[in-house]
């Protein structure tokens, strides 16, 4: 039985080029135990945000799955086989896990939590309910044809905001009928670093922080 192909899709924008985040984003993909069978990442030259970079770079996909990765964070060794194995199993076209926060204060010093200070317990422990959705991540494993047919959608939030993109993802998989499952474990890496000595999530636009830090 041939098994399902997988493309990791990640936008970039330069800065992280340049400062070594997405070299870690790279090393994390190469070692997993399930290697993808592509890699599809678009750079943000214009500073267009992570919704229309991401966009770009799924459309770029011919696998039968596609798994999210934002070019600040990073998968843990069984990220990709233990998504591929739910989906398998619970016949989901659109899979979930969770993760640990690596928070990242530079010049090498980092560690990583056990308790997630975003979200609430219960969005790691909880199934996922139809009737009462939750924002989570864009780090989703998704069937491309499902994927590409939703997209991302920029939302206007203003300026420094990240754009939404991510749960109004989720919200058109499930308005397209996707059977959407919940893994509950922690298998990749939420990456939040020290700014002006605040703790923030880099993802979303370019304007976030990091387009200038080493």
């Amino acid at each position: 039985m041939r098994r399902p192909t997988i493309s990791v899709i990640t936008p970039v924008h330069p800065a992280r080029i340049h400062n070594g985040l997405f070299a870690e984003c790279l090393q994390s993909i190469h070692a997993q135990t399930l290697l993808p069978d592509a890699h599809c990442v678009a750079i943000d030259l214009a500073g267009e945000g992570a919704a229309p970079t991401r966009q770009r770079a799924l459309m770029m996909a011919r696998t039968d799955w596609v798994a999210m990765l934002d070019s600040d964070d990073l998968f843990k060794p069984k990220h990709l086989r233990q998504l591929l194995n739910c989906a398998l199993e619970r016949e989901a076209d659109f899979v979930y896990s969770w993760f640990n926060i690596l928070q990242d204060f530079g010049g090498g010093q980092r560690r990583v939590l056990d308790e997630d200070p975003i979200f609430p317990m219960t969005h790691y422990l909880n199934p996922w309910d139809p009737q009462n959705p939750i924002e989570t991540t864009v780090t989703t494993f998704v069937r491309t044809e499902l994927a590409q047919s939703v997209g991302f959608k920029e939302l206007d939030r203003g300026h420094d905001q990240n754009s939404g993109e991510d749960f109004g993802f989720t919200l058109g998989c499930q308005a397209a009928g996707a059977k959407i499952e919940h893994l509950v474990r922690k298998t990749w890496l939420y990456r939040h670093r020290s700014i002006d000595g605040k703790m923030t999530n880099t993802s979303g636009k370019p304007t976030k922080g990091d387009a200038v830090s080493a």
